[in-house]
């Protein structure tokens, strides 16, 4: 019984107790970066096969961003590094997904 009990009081405190602004704001970061992979799932049982829609660049990119921010407030230096590194590859994918649209529309004029 003192392993529920403690249990329950370990959930209490991560989970109840030290709530406040910025864990909201890290719960809602996770979210956005969550739905990256659900859009991409979507897409790809749409299409049958495994696809990687726009989406999930600018839900990586929103997430990341805000994951970023949540991680500085924390002073978490590995998930800083993590974050901070991600949005490159993020902003690097969308800037060649906006080239090849470009030249896409470049050859049909």
């Amino acid at each position: 019984m003192n392993l529920i009990s403690e249990l329950g009081t370990w959930l209490h405190d991560v989970f109840v107790a030290q709530f406040n602004g910025w864990i909201l704001l890290g719960f809602v970061a996770q979210g956005m970066f969550t739905m990256r992979f659900v859009v991409q799932w979507l897409a790809s049982e749409r299409a049958k096969r495994s696809v990687v829609p726009v989406a999930f660049w600018f839900f990586s990119l929103g997430g990341g961003a805000l994951l970023l921010i949540y991680a500085i407030q924390r002073q978490d230096p590995v998930f800083i590094a993590g974050q901070g590194l991600g949005l490159f590859i993020y902003i690097r994918n969308l800037w060649l997904i906006a080239n090849e649209r470009r030249a896409a529309m470049a050859d049909t004029e």
